[in-house]
């Protein structure tokens, strides 16, 4: 009845409508009601076959609106029906949608019923709490994965990106922390994934008990630009209404680089200059907007936040990366070389950083991770000379002790996709490597 009472007070008491006067591409050109739209504002066309494409006003030129489909344009022409929808859209989201995989439009896509909706609507952008407002991030989270809460470890309310090339293991790593992780809740937005990979992911990596306290937001790489990059802020709002309602919730998205691609495509049809790569200045400013609604809440509750970044030939540089490291509060580098050697999770511990270190240790824990660290960069530093034999045995007593300790830690690092390790366990099994003496300095 709630629900029934809400959706009552959300309708309008007068509709508006207007004519199509131009098709170019995907972008529609509205006449007639310029003066009632503004950007982000939601239009219905009327096609020819008697469907309604719902699209998006992204702009406006002279006195047309200009707008972008969420589905097909067949059928629509010029002189077809643009009737104005809603001008900030939202969505009603419900603690019942959890087990449950949705689309970009909070549409259910896995053969279940009809989802519920809630009695509060939430705006799909919606804004981060002010900053003097927020909590501070939380206490250390137990990730299940080793190599992360020993050497990165992370807090609860904290954002962390994951940088890797093509089939490096992204996707892997994101299953075992839906799974592994300690949390209420866990919201899984999957922007522009292959259609094939989203069932494998589901059912193989993620599994019946991550799917249980999870909801799957879903784009495909077929959709539209703007049901790329509503799928994004769809994945946030739902993350945001969970944090509400104080849980605590993790938020994974795979990848930020397909969102910033859908927003570029926008942005070049609107009519924006291409900028750095072809990245139009909007994509940098969407960046920020999206990435700041993860975080700690202002009632004791937090997102943390977990974005993959698809860097391009495995450039960490790139404009995309480049901007995603700046706002996030860490960044873990999966390294292609790592993962050719059948290493996996593909970590390379000396590029990555949690940007809560060393703070969030203690001090017997820092001492562990910092030593394990130093014998790490020790052997990368003469890795060549170590592999080809030009390294003489006694000729630096460092190096000779990271050679010594060099195979149990990287067996440290590797873990398989179903092996879980608590945050404890983990500083336990690296202080038995390096030796208590060592552990206690």
């Amino acid at each position: 009845m709630r629900s029934l009472l809400a959706e009552l007070e959300r309708i309008e008491p007068r509709s508006y409508f207007g004519r199509v006067a131009a098709v170019q591409g995907l972008m529609i050109e509205i006449g007639g009601i310029s003066w009632r739209l503004s950007v982000g504002a939601r239009v219905g066309l009327g096609a020819r076959d008697g469907r309604e494409v719902e699209a998006e006003i992204v702009g406006f030129r002279d006195e047309v609106a200009l707008a972008m489909p969420f589905g097909p344009l067949d059928g629509v022409g010029v002189g077809c029906k643009a009737t104005v929808k809603s001008d900030q859209p939202t969505v009603s989201p419900d603690r019942s949608w959890l087990g449950r995989v949705v689309n970009a439009l909070g549409e259910p896509i896995d053969g279940g019923p009809p989802l519920i909706r809630g009695p509060r609507s939430c705006f799909l952008r919606g804004r981060p709490p002010q900053a003097h407002l927020r909590d501070r991030v939380g206490p250390p989270m137990d990730t299940g994965v080793r190599s992360l809460n020993t050497f990165l470890t992370t807090c609860r309310g904290q954002r962390m990106g994951i940088f890797a090339g093509s089939g490096v293991g992204k996707s892997v790593l994101l299953s075992m922390l839906a799974k592994f992780t300690e949390t209420d809740v866990a919201i899984i937005g999957l922007i522009g994934e292959r259609g094939r990979e989203v069932k494998e992911f589901i059912e193989d990596y993620l599994g019946p008990e991550g799917l249980a306290r999870s909801i799957v937001v879903v784009a495909t790489s077929d959709e539209p630009a703007l049901m790329r990059r509503q799928a994004a802020h769809m994945t946030l709002t739902l993350a945001e209404f969970f944090r509400d309602e104080g849980q605590e919730v993790l938020c994974m998205m795979d990848s930020v680089t397909r969102f910033a691609m859908a927003q570029r495509e926008i942005g070049l049809s609107a009519g924006e200059p291409p900028a750095s790569k072809g990245y139009t200045p909007s994509v940098f400013a969407e960046l920020p907007q999206l990435l700041e609604r993860a975080g700690p809440g202002t009632k004791g509750s937090a997102i943390t936040g977990l974005f993959t970044v698809l860097v391009e030939g495995g450039d960490t540089d790139e404009p995309v990366a480049d901007a995603v490291r700046g706002i996030l509060d860490g960044h873990v580098v999966l390294d292609r070389s790592i993962a050719e050697r059948g290493r996996y999770p593909a970590i390379n511990i000396l590029k990555s950083i949690s940007r809560t270190m060393p703070g969030c240790q203690t001090k017997e824990q820092r001492a562990i991770s910092g030593r394990a660290r130093e014998l790490l960069a020790a052997y990368d530093e003469m890795g060549e000379l170590i592999r080809i034999g030009a390294y003489k045995k006694g000729s630096d007593p460092r190096i000779d002790e990271a050679i010594a300790h060099n195979a149990q830690l990287e067996a440290f690092l590797s873990q398989d996709m179903d092996e879980h390790e608590t945050l404890a366990g983990g500083f336990e099994r690296l202080a038995g490597i390096l030796g208590h003496e060592r552990a206690a300095a």
